[in-house]
């Protein structure tokens, strides 16, 4: 996929995005410091590998039960005033954390559960936070957004860290706590100021359960996101070796200080923000595929390197080369997704994006941990290197999504349904039958192409889907399909787009000319209020 980008800083142009940018900075420079400070005091407390890797875990575990409800959530209320609360939340915790660590009353049970708790704090933002970056730029600025987004994100990850080493090494994890909490300040003084300009919906608000259906059935349903969270998957899942073995390799087998830690981890981000102003420069001559490729050979050999390498000048360059090797699959990926799902449902999406993003690492932390505890650091780096050079087997199959912006607008071209009164609004199911009729010559192509409009079908909202054949008069087809409800199918109809519209025109080109198509709505009897008695 070449891409032109004539800036790469041009989303700074637009006001909310420069100031929420510049705030999400600050934040980052303090999560980063949050986590060197809870890494090294979990090493403090615990030798145990599994326990220094569960902090990883902790941290990503909320990602299971709530990042769908955060997405759905995300996609039905005012993404300021929900971010604002949970920053609130966040900024609590880490004050908590900070106060306890302090008066020296922190244990493992108590870090693991705080750092929970941000863990939950994560997870309700992320989605939302993701979904807020296209509404803040124009279209043709997105890739860049996500671009600036992930060096804001390593800008953060090679300051942070180095100023927590030395924090920690001066007055102890306590005050990179602190630190975290009152940087939550800046994004919300931002979030707080931000005048957002809402249109008023035409239809009235999903439900939270149907909206995490509706979001479920879209992820299951489109293909260009399956291959986004099965690469992703692929990468993450043997990556998470490297950070959440680097405590172990720099405290117990490099003898390190925590300002020791502080400066990998810094190195990490330097190489992270080098490598993305490279980007579009190499995406001009590499395909987003190979791109992802080369990258994971590279960190492949990054966790090589880490098991087997034992001095601290030499593991900087490895460092640094980790943070363009992960900086190009993580934006390589977000853009992906990002661009391969409509506006109605993009925090849903993104929701299950960031849920294979923070399992593949909790599954991968906690394996490895694991590992190392039974055998080795070595060892278990090893088995972490071979895993990721492995998932790369799976790029023939799933190959990243190439999705043009208007392809997915609104394309509003189905006629308006017969219009009902708003109180039959949760009269369901309703059954949408489509009527066809094709030459008998025609009839491989014409399965065919409704094998493709099933999953349209389903990715817009519709719980069931069936094609059948009129056994007296062969020519007739007849589709039909189920939504769950009156307002669930006119929803339906905004959420077709243009790239939809093309794959349901490649059905109907096969209808025999002279015919047109015909479509019924058929809706569940209303429940009655005095039923008839029995004789």
């Amino acid at each position: 996929m070449a891409t032109v980008v004539h800036s790469p800083w041009s989303p700074l142009r637009h006001t909310p995005f420069r100031w929420l940018w510049l705030a999400s900075i600050a934040s980052n420079i303090g999560t980063w410091m949050h986590e060197v400070g809870a890494g090294w005091l979990m090493t403090s407390l615990s030798a145990s590998p599994l326990h220094v890797a569960l902090v990883q875990v902790a941290g990503s575990l909320p990602m299971f039960f709530l990042a769908l409800p955060a997405g759905a959530l995300a996609d039905i209320v005012d993404k300021r005033r929900y971010l604002l609360l949970v920053q609130c939340w966040m900024a609590l915790v880490a004050m908590t954390l900070a106060l306890l660590t302090l008066l020296g009353l922190i244990n493992v049970p108590l870090l693991l559960l705080l750092t929970l708790g941000m863990g939950i704090g994560t997870a309700l933002m992320m989605p939302a936070w993701s979904a807020l970056t296209p509404e803040l730029v124009e279209k043709a600025d997105l890739p860049a957004a996500i671009a600036l987004s992930s060096v804001g994100v390593n800008l953060a990850r090679a300051v942070g860290p180095a100023i927590a080493g030395m924090l920690v090494s001066l007055s102890g994890p306590w005050l990179t706590f602190a630190l975290n909490g009152a940087s939550f300040l800046a994004v919300i003084s931002v979030l707080w100021l931000w005048r957002r300009q809402l249109t008023p919906p035409v239809l009235p608000a999903e439900r939270l359960l149907g909206a995490i259906r509706a979001g479920w059935r879209y992820s299951r349903s489109s293909r260009p996101l399956q291959a986004v969270l099965v690469r992703a998957l692929a990468f993450f899942f043997g990556a998470s070796g490297a950070m959440s073995m680097l405590p172990l390799i720099v405290r117990q087998e490099l003898h390190g200080s925590a300002a020791d830690f502080g400066i990998l981890l810094g190195s990490v981000g330097v190489g992270a923000v080098s490598g993305a102003m490279l980007l579009p420069l190499i995406r001009r001559h590499l395909h987003n595929d190979r791109l992802v490729v080369l990258a994971s050979v590279l960190y492949a050999l990054v966790i090589f390197a880490l098991a087997f390498v034992r001095h601290f000048a030499l593991l900087i360059p490895v460092m640094l080369v980790s943070g363009a090797a992960w900086i190009a699959v993580l934006s390589s990926l977000q853009v992906a997704a990002q661009t391969s799902v409509p506006s109605w449902v993009k925090a849903r999406a993104l929701a299950v994006y960031i849920l294979v993003f923070f399992g593949s690492l909790a599954g991968g932390s906690m394996l490895w941990g694991s590992i190392a505890s039974h055998s080795s650091i070595t060892y278990a780096l090893c088995v972490a290197g071979a895993v990721l050079l492995l998932g790369l087997c799976l790029t023939p199959l799933f190959s990243l999504p190439v999705k043009e912006a208007d392809d997915l607008a609104p394309s509003l071209h189905w006629p308006a349904p017969v219009a009902l009164d708003s109180r039959h609004h949760d009269r369901g199911p309703v059954m949408i039958s489509v009527e066809y009729r094709i030459a008998e010559a025609d009839w491989p192509a014409f399965q065919q192409a409704m094998a493709e409009v099933r999953r349209m079908r389903q990715r817009n909202g519709a719980f069931s889907w069936g094609l059948v054949q009129d056994s007296e008069d062969v020519q007739c087809w007849q589709e039909f399909f189920f939504d769950e409800s009156w307002l669930e199918h006119l929803r339906h109809h905004s959420r077709v787009t243009r790239a939809e519209q093309r794959i349901e025109a490649g059905a109907r080109r096969l209808q025999m000319a002279g015919t047109p198509v015909r479509i019924r709505h058929l809706l569940a009897p209303m429940a009655s209020k005095n039923p008839p008695s029995s004789a």
